[in-house]
């Protein structure tokens, strides 16, 4: 069953700008430099966005002298997998069972 909390997750990752640095992050930890550079947003832009992502758990930071580095937390897309893989297997059993509520 989502929770408030996997709602929350869902609005985060449905901004396209959110969604692509999420992308880039899993493929490799980057800094504000190079996440400006492949997605071509403003750095005020940009810096928005990674504090949404930070404060819903998504992303953590690694400073590295004057730089800062992000990563994703996989386990926190895990989770939400988790919820919409038990929905999917949900869905499948009522399919499969022809499960319907009558009308009165």
């Amino acid at each position: 069953m989502l929770t408030s909390a996997d709602a929350d997750l869902i609005r985060v990752l449905a901004d396209p700008l959110r969604l692509r640095i999420v992308t880039l992050l899993a493929r490799e930890t980057l800094c504000t430099t190079h996440l400006i550079e492949e997605t071509g947003a403003k750095q005020t832009n940009l810096s928005n966005h990674l504090k949404v992502l930070r404060e819903s758990g998504i992303v953590e930071t690694e400073p590295c002298g004057r730089f800062v580095y992000y990563r994703l937390k996989p386990e926190a897309l895990a989770t939400l997998a988790g919820q919409f893989t038990d929905l999917a297997e949900a869905a499948r059993t009522t399919v499969e069972n022809n499960t319907k509520r009558s009308c009165p």
